[in-house]
């Protein structure tokens, strides 16, 4: 069975409270094959060499700060993938490092919350060891065996992400233009399969440094790609439409 590979815009921990999106998330695992397990590349944790973080269930990374406590309350007790991380080793060789009390940080659980609540599929989060799209893209390719063995591989970003050129008071606000160039750009690039434009986002991509002016909620798009070329099919766009002017698009490769 070869899964697909997801690359989804993940959101802030307010996405539980928002049925739209929720939805969308619930649905789209539905409709994929249930996983054997999980490995998840996140926005949130670079660290290199790569890392792989807890084989055994540890607690959230509650990895932001100035929310309500009861976001600070959600559990997602999923099992620990020991057996995949072993895996990933020698896909990977020997550089890979093991961070054990590492837990899922948000990135990973928000998203996993809405698409597998009952926290029964084994979950493992490595890092990005670096922003650079080239290594990312290499790393995905190593890692695509996995996918003949059920392993589901999610990057976990965000399409468009500068908080600070948005209104944070309104997530049904009109998308600027920066946000709506950028994501039009990076839906025919990816219905395309134009990796070489992808990977070279900075320098092709309309409005990229007010879209991204740190890359990381892109850059998980490039293990998904990587991990992706056993297939020719373009990338679906499963989820699209904006949150706080931001793109939420997410897409399925195959």
């Amino acid at each position: 069975m070869s899964m697909p590979v997801l690359y989804l815009s993940h959101g802030a921990p307010p996405l539980a409270d928002d049925p739209v999106w929720t939805g969308q998330l619930a649905s789209w695992s539905a409709d994929i094959p249930r996983p054997t397990a999980i490995l998840i590349v996140s926005a949130h944790w670079e660290n290199a060499p790569l890392t792989i973080g807890a084989t055994t269930t540890v607690p959230l990374v509650y990895d932001f700060w100035g929310f309500p406590q009861r976001y600070y309350s959600v559990t997602y007790p999923a099992p620990g993938a020991p057996e995949l991380a072993a895996k990933v080793r020698g896909l990977l060789g020997p550089s890979v490092h093991e961070d054990p009390g590492r837990g899922l940080d948000h990135g990973a659980y928000v998203p996993l919350v809405e698409m597998y609540p009952d926290a029964s599929v084994p979950v493992l989060q490595v890092s990005m060891p670096s922003l650079d799209p080239v290594e990312l893209f290499s790393v995905g390719r190593r890692l695509a065996p996995l996918r003949e063995e059920g392993v589901l591989i999610i990057g976990s970003g965000f399409f468009t992400h500068n908080l600070s050129a948005v209104r944070m008071d309104d997530p049904a606000a009109a998308a600027p233009s920066w946000s709506a160039e950028f994501d039009d750009w990076g839906a025919r690039a990816l219905a395309e399969r134009d990796f070489d434009a992808l990977l070279d986002f900075a320098h092709k991509a309309p409005a990229s440094r007010l879209a991204h002016p740190r890359t990381e909620h892109f850059a998980p798009l490039f293990v998904a790609a990587g991990a992706s070329l056993a297939t020719d099919e373009p990338a679906r766009s499963v989820i699209d439409g904006y949150w706080y002017g931001l793109s939420k698009r997410s897409v399925q490769f195959a």
